[in-house]
This record gives structure tokens, sequence and C-alpha cells, in this order.
């Protein structure tokens, strides 16, 4: 069956056949006996689950206009790009400051980034349309998540890894901000790296999703690619935005008044 613009619309069957693939991994899990067979498949169950409830919330929203509903939504999206920034850490900040810092720093930088696009390149009417709002949200979280999970997790293991050499730039008369300054660099240089890469390959080593998703549907390919581009620059600006504010607030609470490096405010994630 045919939807619009010759999009072809699938049935629950078509799924069944493409989740075969996942089974047939899950199958190999237990020949090989890597134990990550129960893992996948919890993880297809859950993306199915989960990604069908989004669904049927965007179907509703998307029938709808209300920035009422809209921006709960969003503030929900950032919440759990937050939590997961806080999941993904080796060592996190004691209390809730890993997520914190983490959840500031995406929401600046992804409703920055959003609004941007949204009042200036897209122009939908109204603006706060969650058709294009929370999809472009979307993209742009999912992406600056994982910047900003990489550069607070390097820049608290550089710190800890570095410790002699930062307290000994203290004993010298340095700043803590001086003495840091070498791990905040190669914190923010590995948060940015993912980004980099992404528009490094794009088109060539892969065709990004939005672009693919605006083919498959029967956009003309030079509009769908201008369109992945904008999500790209928007992509990377968030991301850059998000790490910086991270570590700066990140470095911030790895001292105090008497620029001493307090490694004592960090603690093992496996203590959650």
């Amino acid at each position: 069956m045919n939807g619009p613009a010759g999009f072809v619309a699938l049935d629950y069957w078509d799924l069944a056949a493409a989740a075969l693939l996942v089974a047939l991994n899950a199958l190999l899990s237990l020949v090989l006996r890597l134990n990550l067979e129960r893992a996948m498949v919890i993880a297809a169950a859950r993306m199915v689950a989960q990604l069908l409830l989004v669904g049927l919330v965007l179907r509703y929203l998307f029938s709808i206009q209300s920035l009422w509903l809209t921006g709960p939504v969003a503030l929900v999206m950032v919440i759990v790009a937050g939590y997961e920034i806080r999941r993904r850490q080796g060592r996190v900040f004691t209390g809730p400051w890993t997520f914190a810092l983490g959840g500031a720093s995406i929401m600046v930088a992804g409703t920055l980034a959003t609004l941007l696009a949204l009042t200036t390149q897209i122009q939908p009417d109204p603006w706060y349309d969650a058709r294009f709002a929370l999809p472009l949200l979307g993209m742009i979280l999912g992406n600056a998540m994982n910047g900003v999970s990489i550069g607070l997790d390097r820049l608290v293991s550089l710190a800890v890894r570095d410790r002699a050499a930062i307290e000994a730039r203290l004993t010298l008369g340095h700043t803590f901000a001086d003495a840091i300054r070498p791990v905040a660099r190669e914190a923010f240089r590995g948060g940015l790296t993912h980004s980099i890469n992404a528009m490094s390959a794009a088109g060539i080593v892969f065709l990004p999703g939005m672009m693919t998703g605006q083919i498959l549907a029967g956009a003309d390919p030079l509009e769908a690619v201008k369109y992945q581009i904008l999500i790209m620059f928007l992509i990377a600006g968030a991301t850059g935005i998000g790490v910086l504010l991270a570590l700066s607030l990140g470095t911030l609470r790895l001292t105090d008044g008497r620029h001493r490096l307090r490694l004592d405010r960090l603690r093992p994630a496996e203590g959650d």
C-alpha cells in the first residue's frame, strides 16, 4: 500500500520480518555464548514499545496546536536526556550535580538551536507547531547529549588521572582555571569529535536519517540535502554550546573558593 507521495506504508508483518534480523543476532549471541541475547531482546522490546507510545503521543499533538502541550513534552525530553548523560558517566558528582549540569547544558543549547531554526529558517505557523518543534528538538538533543556525556566523562576521568599534575600547578601558584585548562581542553576536544566525524562522513560514508526519510517520502533529493545540512549545522552548534557549558560548570564544581582540586565531590557511578 502506498502513502503520500508514493511512500510505502508498512504493516506489522513488515516489521516482524525485519525483526528476524534481531532474532538472528540473538541466536548468534546464544551460540557464541556472548550472553547478549537477553539484553538484545529486552532492548528491542523497549524500543518497539517506546516508539509506538511516542507515535501515539505525536499523532495527538500534531492534531492540535498548543504551546501548553508541546512545551511540557519538550521539557520531558530534556529531563530524560539529562538522566541519560548522568547514566553514561564512569564517575559522577555527588548529589544531583551531574544530572543538573548535563540537563541545564543541553536545555540551553537545544532550546537556542531549535528556536533559531523555527523562527528564522523553517518558520512554521505557529512557530511552536509540534510537527516541526519536537522532531527538530529531538534530533538536536540526541546528538548534543552524546557530546556532553563524553565531554563530562572525560573531564572527571582526566582530572582524576592527572591529579598530581594539576595539584603541582596549583602549588606553583597557578589559578585553578590555568591548572585544569589542559584537562578541559582535552575534554572539549572529545566532546566535539563525534559531531566533527558525523559532518565529515555525511553523504559519502552514510546518508543521514532525516535526508533518507525525506527521500523515501518522495522529496526532491536536493531539498532533502538542504534540510540535512541545516540540521547538521544546528546539531554541531548545539553540541559545541552544550559541551562548553557543561565543562565550564563541571570545572567550577571541581574547585572551591581556595582554588583546590575537589575530587571528593566525585563518586563512582556504580553507587547509583
